[in-house]
């Protein structure tokens, strides 16, 4: 009988062993998923302050709406994958695509202004375009930013702009939508890590070329 009573006890306290065991590297696990998506979140939010200052130093909005202009902070052509830090791929161009019209391979006129759940506003469907790409932490100087992100942002005409044309800004001082951009904001981390934020930021006429003011901020879940 004493024997037994001992297997038992020893059972008993490997058992509450591997559950001590179990909850610690649950939580261990839990506080690097939180810290990973802290960074993600700083990550993008650094990539938008970045975006917009290049914005207010943009005359002509324009270009970056046809694809013809782009932030400085960028890493080579605005298609192609990119190696991540823990080695998996992004594909610049079909993660522009799915944006732009749900699907990786490239989008046809009519797809992009097709008026769909996701997309209600037909021929005024932004048309999203890389402005700001690349590894965070070659954002400054050498290891000054010791980030694995790799981020991107996105600019596009704002939809509540109705003059059919998402790749020009409208100069109409009547339309809700001149001198209005949405950009989004998306950081890409290591083990599928993502953040996402989005903006709309306007340049007021009054207030000269060089200024921008942000005028919603949302982050997408």
């Amino acid at each position: 009988m004493a024997i037994i009573v001992a297997l038992l006890a020893m059972l008993m306290m490997s058992i509450l062993g591997a559950a001590l065991v179990l909850t610690t590297s649950s939580e261990a696990t839990i506080a690097a998923n939180f810290r990973t998506a802290r960074e993600g979140l700083y990550a993008a939010d650094a990539a938008v302050e970045l975006a917009i200052a290049h914005l207010g130093a943009t005359p002509d909005w324009n270009a970056i709406l046809e694809g013809a202009a782009q932030s400085p902070f960028v890493d080579g052509p605005p298609a192609g994958a990119r190696t991540l830090a823990d080695g998996s791929a992004l594909d610049l161009g079909e993660t522009l695509n799915v944006l732009n019209c749900r699907k990786v391979t490239a989008c046809s006129a009519s797809e992009l202004g097709a008026s769909t759940a996701q997309r209600p506003w037909g021929a005024n469907n932004p048309v999203w375009r890389l402005f700001v790409y690349g590894p965070l932490s070659s954002l400054l100087q050498a290891h000054a930013v010791r980030s694995v992100y790799y981020v991107i942002v996105l600019a596009a005409d704002d939809p509540s702009e109705n003059d059919g044309n998402p790749l020009r800004d409208g100069d109409d001082e009547a339309n809700a939508g001149s001198g209005v951009l949405e950009l989004r904001a998306e950081a890409f981390g290591p083990r599928g890590a993502r953040q996402v934020v989005e903006l709309t930021v306007a340049r007021p006429a009054e207030a000269g070329q060089h200024a921008v003011r942000v005028v919603s901020w949302r982050l997408i879940r």
